[in-house]
């Protein structure tokens, strides 16, 4: 199997994660976004939504999003809950993540780190602020009760949320008002198998 990505992506270092939490391996491949690597005909042709990360299989046939390649990877693991209603908390929580928390959080950080904050994303950086920190009180109020976010054990919600709240600072999120979602990334970094993402270039 590839994957495509960039490493600093929080939605393609979901996937470096988990492939490190199960000790499995994929031929990485790296895209660069701002050389608009994902618009040739040639990515194209295997994502038609030019975006990363893409999985692409032994027998050719790909897979895009982000939580959609970490639930076929982490298949039958002790990542996915076996029971059914803690399946669907975590696919709620994975919902959550890309509508509520990734449009705020990670682009908050793409501009600031990715671009640099130019003087005309500035607006739009600091509207990213309310609708982040909604998002990381949402999250907070769980951590709260739980360890995790689907209860005692550790799951792909975990993962897809972790991603890029673990670098929220980088778009301008202070996380010191949250201890519950400070101990859940403490917690998160001690297990078995766990790296870091990439640091920038």
């Amino acid at each position: 199997m590839k994957v495509y990505g960039d490493s600093r992506s929080g939605n393609c270092y979901k996937i470096q994660l988990v492939l490190a939490l199960l000790g499995k391996h994929c031929e990485w491949v790296d895209v660069d976004i701002l050389k608009g690597e994902t618009h040739t005909d040639a990515f194209i042709a295997k994502n038609p939504v030019a975006k990363i990360p893409l999985l692409e299989l032994s027998d050719g046939r790909c897979l895009s999003e982000s939580n959609a390649i970490i639930n076929y990877l982490a298949a039958g693991s002790t990542l996915i809950p076996s029971k059914a209603f803690d399946y669907a908390k975590m696919l709620q929580w994975q919902f959550f993540e890309q509508y509520s928390h990734e449009p705020a959080i990670a682009v908050a950080r793409y501009i600031n780190v990715f671009l640099g904050l130019p003087d005309d994303r500035k607006a739009e950086f600091d509207a990213k602020q309310e609708a982040g920190h909604k998002a990381l009180a949402v999250m907070e109020t769980q951590l709260n009760e739980t360890p995790y976010l689907v209860g005692d054990h550790i799951s792909l919600a975990d993962i897809s949320l972790y991603a890029y709240t673990h670098v929220a600072h980088e778009g301008g999120f202070d996380l010191s008002a949250y201890p519950g979602i400070r101990r859940w990334l403490a917690l998160i970094e001690e297990q078995r198998g766990y790296m870091p993402i990439a640091q920038r270039r």
